[in-house]
């Protein structure tokens, strides 16, 4: 914990030198945690004083920290550290793992509300991604099977915080968290170089996890002495004081910090003052969180202005932005007290700081926002810190950028403001690739598929129910149809465009033409959302419903504000017309948009996509040469840009090109490098190609049996999606190889 207090008078020091000799302070051990001096009999085991060298924030844990360190010696896997609230656990799991020798360590607050649990996936998504340099499975047991193999090359420590909202009172997971169990398991296997330290109020009851409960003492006489020494507020008789008032709290650390905070600030560090006004009350049997609730029923009181401001900073969920700046607190409050009233919060420790970033203790947090909600301020409150947070961000140039731009989301979906949280994922930003797309692209380019389709499906079951659906609807189907197309999900993906297109048909029936702006958007819609369903129809060969599409968004875009639409769609149907043996007209395509897609600068990412589709298009015609420039290029922005589907289809197609070249080594390595990348985002389709084109190599190599197992595979995958034209030419491929006989190759 975190202690912001004024110091007491100087004379005070003397005084306190008299209650307790200097040669009864405590030593530091190696660690830099006490350890009490060695006294005679005759003295009180409690009368000690802290040196100036101790680190307040850190008191009387050095038996903990060696049981912990025994504990994990011994072999346990998982420590829970089990206590009541505001009894220091996170603070001593944190001390350990940044004293211990781990090579990394990974953190994860569980949500302090059981309706906010994170899906285990997207706590993997973020260690793999962001701490481990690896990218998440398709699916959770990949995602499992990657971690396990980091921490077993690793030592690692892993800190799970406040694990209590997850558990039902039986003490296994409730519904919302049952996917925690798994993650768990894997964190108790004996094969791992882990510790793992989990924090809770609660006992894990959960079969099938072993795990160790270490309960956490409470802070001893002798530790609450050293720290009201520390801060200078004892005196000759305050020793039967702290002795009641230690009994009173149980020894707990954060009533220890508001004490020694109220005492400070409300009675100018005398204990005897506190003690008079209080000592009859009859909060002197209550437990940590109505000693919390006398406080902020005290600060209301004392500061009405820092109440208000502690309620309000309530309302920021303190999860992927786990603390605030300095402009994200004053944004609750008015500019001329809202620096006055952080300094009041932190006087009286109801606001910890560390490094210019805030935050609430969760105890205090709880009870803030149940006050928050029930007060007119609650809607308020929310509609700032999504303000803030949308207004925060004008440049996306990291995803941390892009999940602080996110917060606003949460917000509204708090206050029911749906539209506004849908506006959210909508607003489109520039980013640090030349491109300009809404937060939810942005995202999910960034490799953050599964949580923005869920983010979608949400907003969307609320902005569906209305009797006229909004454009912006049509706008998140259209987004959610390519994550699910990317996925491998063609089929959901394939409705989402439908029902975008014939809610936008009905809003541009209506729309006034005299609003251009409106209807530029609209139209907008209209055309991307068939571009889409070209470029599914061709994933799944239907070769003529693609070519329907494109030709449609042609004449919708030709010579239109919508002229771009219209190039990527010739493209496209070049390469459609190059796949139906359509040699002429394909190659006239191709030539014709050439320019439009290799004159980009080299990190933009807006055209990567249609680039190795064109770069696709010159390999059916076997115009190696280009195709190959085109393939780098799109490689080069996917890099820029961490656009992994058009990263893996660039090197498909450059290995395709190493295989005609007969630089067949080099070709393996482009085609194990597409397939881990496809496999990586779950992009189903796409990684059934990859195997197509793996087996053409393997029959180069004239090793047919791998060849055939290749394509199994992409069958297998086919199928999965319902591509049957895609299965009919895998069985034949299948076909030739049974009956001996070289398949014609699909480059």
């Amino acid at each position: 914990m975190v202690y912001w207090l004024k110091r007491a008078k100087r004379k005070m020091v003397h005084v306190a030198e008299e209650a307790w000799p200097r040669e009864t302070w405590p030593r530091l051990n190696h660690a830099g945690v006490t350890q009490p001096a060695q006294k005679s009999s005759h003295q009180e085991s409690s009368q000690t004083i802290a040196p100036h060298g101790i680190d307040p924030h850190f008191i009387g844990r050095d038996n903990a920290i060696e049981k912990i360190q025994s504990l994990s010696n011994q072999g346990h896997k998982i420590i829970v550290i089990q206590g009541e609230g505001g009894l220091g656990k996170t603070t001593l799991a944190q001390n350990y793992l940044r004293h211990t020798a781990f090579d990394l360590v990974l953190e994860w607050r569980i949500a302090q509300e059981t309706s906010n649990l994170t899906a285990v996936e997207h706590i993997l998504d973020e260690w793999l991604r962001q701490d481990l340099n690896d990218e998440p499975g398709q699916d959770v047991s990949i995602s499992l099977s990657r971690l396990k193999r980091h921490l077993k090359q690793q030592r690692i420590g892993i800190l799970i915080d406040n694990l209590e909202p997850a558990l039902d009172g039986n003490g296994q997971f409730v519904k919302e968290a049952r996917c925690y169990t798994e993650l768990l398991k894997l964190l108790s296997d004996f094969s791992i170089n882990t510790t793992t330290l989990i924090t809770s109020r609660d006992r894990l009851c959960e079969p099938g996890i072993k795990a160790y409960h270490y309960r956490l003492p409470r802070l001893t006489l002798t530790d609450w002495q050293h720290c009201f020494t520390y801060h200078q507020l004892c005196f000759p008789n305050a020793h039967e004081i702290l002795r009641c008032l230690h009994r009173t709290y149980g020894g707990n650390a954060k009533a220890m910090e508001i004490l020694c905070s109220t005492v400070q600030t409300d009675f100018d560090g005398n204990l005897g003052a506190y003690w008079k006004a209080y000592r009859a009350d009859p909060l002197a049997e209550i437990d940590l969180k109505n000693l919390v609730i006398s406080q902020i029923d005290r600060l209301q009181h004392l500061d009405p202005t820092a109440y208000q401001l502690l309620c309000r900073l309530s309302c920021y969920r303190y999860q992927t932005i786990a603390k605030l700046s300095l402009p994200t607190v004053l944004a609750q409050c008015q500019p001329p007290d809202g620096q006055r009233a952080i300094t009041s919060l932190r006087n009286r420790s109801l606001i910890e700081v560390e490094n210019g970033q805030y935050w609430l203790h969760p105890v205090i947090r709880a009870i803030a926002i149940e006050r928050l909600r029930q007060s007119e301020l609650w809607h308020l409150a929310n509609q700032v810190a999504a303000t803030h947070w949308t207004n925060s961000i004008e440049l996306l140039t990291s995803l941390s950028d892009a999940q602080q731009a996110l917060e606003a989301y949460y917000h509204h979906v708090a206050i029911g403001e749906y539209s506004a949280a849908a506006q959210v994922l909508l607003q489109s930003r520039h980013n640090q690739w030349q491109q300009f797309l809404p937060l939810a692209s942005s995202l999910y380019r960034m490799g953050l598929l599964q949580p923005v389709s869920t983010l979608i499906v949400e907003v969307l079951s609320h902005l569906e129910s209305a009797s006229k659906p909004s454009p912006q609807v049509s706008e998140l189907r259209n987004i959610l149809g390519d994550i699910y197309w990317i996925t491998g999900e063609i089929n959901q993906a394939i409705e989402c465009q439908q029902d975008a297109i014939a809610t936008t048909q009905n809003h541009l029936a209506t729309t006034n033409r005299a609003e251009p702006l409106n209807h530029y958007y609209l139209q907008m819609l209209n055309i991307d959302s068939r571009l889409s369903l070209g470029l599914y129809a061709m994933d799944l060969w239907e070769l003529e419903q693609a070519k329907t599409a494109f030709s449609t968004v042609i004449t919708l875009g030709q010579d239109t504000p919508h002229q771009a639409w219209a190039n990527k769609a010739t493209v496209a149907l070049a390469l459609t017309y190059a796949y139906q043996d359509r040699i002429e007209q394909a190659y006239q395509l191709a030539n014709s948009c050439f320019n439009t897609f290799t004159h980009q600068s080299q990190t933009s990412g807006r055209l990567a996509y249609f680039i190795q589709l064109l770069g696709q298009t010159y390999g059916q015609l076997n115009k190696i040469e280009l195709a190959e420039k085109l393939y780098q290029q799109a490689l080069t922005f996917a890099d820029a840009g961490h656009y992994l589907q058009v990263k893996a289809k660039a090197l498909t197609g450059l290995a395709t090109i190493a295989r005609q070249r007969q630089q067949l080594d080099t070709a393996l390595t482009f085609h194990t490098q597409s397939i881990e990348l496809f496999d990586s985002i779950g992009a189903k389709c796409d990684l059934a190609n990859a195997y197509v084109e793996l087996g053409h190599s393997h029959i180069v190599l004239t090793q047919n049996q791998v060849a055939h197992k290749y394509w199994k595979q992409a069958l297998s995958l086919y199928s999965d999606i319902h591509a049957q034209k895609q299965r009919s030419r895998v069985q034949h491929l299948l076909n030739t190889i049974s009956h001996r006989s070289s398949p014609r190759l699909l480059d």
